[in-house]
């Protein structure tokens, strides 16, 4: 049986907790790609995982392996893939009940892979799937984000505020985006029209009426977010709890909590995009043996763009 070199958790806590081993390499079904992983993207929901809290939500197995979106090379393909054949680069977000990116091999189903943009290499594509489509997703599926209506975006210098930014000004929106002082003129240059230092001065003195608030951070920023929508606007959050009924009551408003899920027409919107010029990923790459620096890293809730392991080059 071959094997591969892969990171599993076998019980749930910190990152000393992931452990590297040789495993079986997986198999195939007919709908099926098996794809040799060149990068793996880092993201919020990994260590969520890996410490348990979405055991029941999810309905994981232990052992697992961790990781959500990768970009690689497809190596066999089942016995109904039409659209694509070994050698082919593809990207992919993987269903989140079905982790399994840091490793050397991982199984994507056919539905959900997409060809890599040709204007990325691997690490850069990695860090593309979960949170584009996430930022996709929120604005457009959501809150039906258009031209000329006003977004304010929390935490916009992300993973997911990034792409968000790049995606609100390509639709047209008025972008404003908080951040700290290190990362205002990076949001600036990708696009946001209006950017405030959430640690010098409150958001809401300077932002006026929104029509969609995009919540990255939950907490005491969700709540002072909620007097700026106008009415019938809408706030869309990626985090719990859901927003309460007495509160969009209250406020004349809507709200909506957002889980990604995987969908190849968009991702292959979103690589139009990246190859257009229009969209661009910004990426931190970690050699695969630092999978645990970069979960560290990635659970301080400070990171500029995304965070990959590059699992070959």
């Amino acid at each position: 049986m071959a094997t591969m070199k892969a990171v599993r958790v076998h019980t749930y806590g910190g990152a000393e907790k992931m452990i590297p081993e040789e495993v079986k390499r997986p198999v195939i079904g007919d709908d099926e790609l098996l794809v040799r992983v060149h990068a793996a993207g880092v993201n919020p929901v990994d260590w969520k995982v890996r410490e348990g809290y979405l055991h029941d939500f999810l309905g994981l197995r232990l052992p697992f392996i961790p990781g959500y979106d990768l970009s690689g090379v497809v190596e066999e393909t089942g016995a109904a893939v039409e659209d694509f054949q070994p050698g082919d680069p593809v990207f992919a977000l993987l269903n989140l009940s079905r982790p399994g990116a840091y490793a050397e091999y991982a199984v994507v189903k056919d539905a959900e892979a997409v060809s890599k943009p040709d204007s990325l290499n691997h690490a850069q594509a990695a860090a593309v799937p979960l949170a584009a489509l996430t930022a996709w997703q929120c604005l457009f599926d959501m809150a039906g984000l258009q031209s000329g209506q006003k977004v304010l975006i929390h935490a916009a210098a992300g993973g997911v505020g990034h792409f968000a930014v790049q995606l609100a000004r390509w639709v047209g929106a008025h972008v404003i985006a908080t951040a700290s002082a290190a990362n205002l003129d990076f949001l600036r240059r990708i696009g946001a029209h209006q950017v405030i230092d959430y640690h010098t001065v409150r958001f809401e003195k300077l932002t006026g009426e929104v029509d969609v608030v995009l919540d990255l951070l939950s907490g005491e920023t969700r709540e002072r977010s909620w007097p700026l929508l106008r009415k019938h606007g809408i706030l869309v959050t990626t985090l719990p709890p859901e927003p309460e009924a007495e509160v969009l009551a209250r406020y004349q408003v809507r709200g909506a909590a957002m889980l990604v899920k995987p969908d190849s027409l968009q991702l292959g919107e979103i690589a139009q995009l990246i190859d257009s010029g229009r969209l661009r990923p910004e990426v931190k790459a970690f050699p695969f043996a630092q999978f645990r620096e970069a979960n560290q890293q990635s659970q301080t809730g400070h990171v500029r763009g995304k965070l990959v392991l590059v699992v070959r080059e």
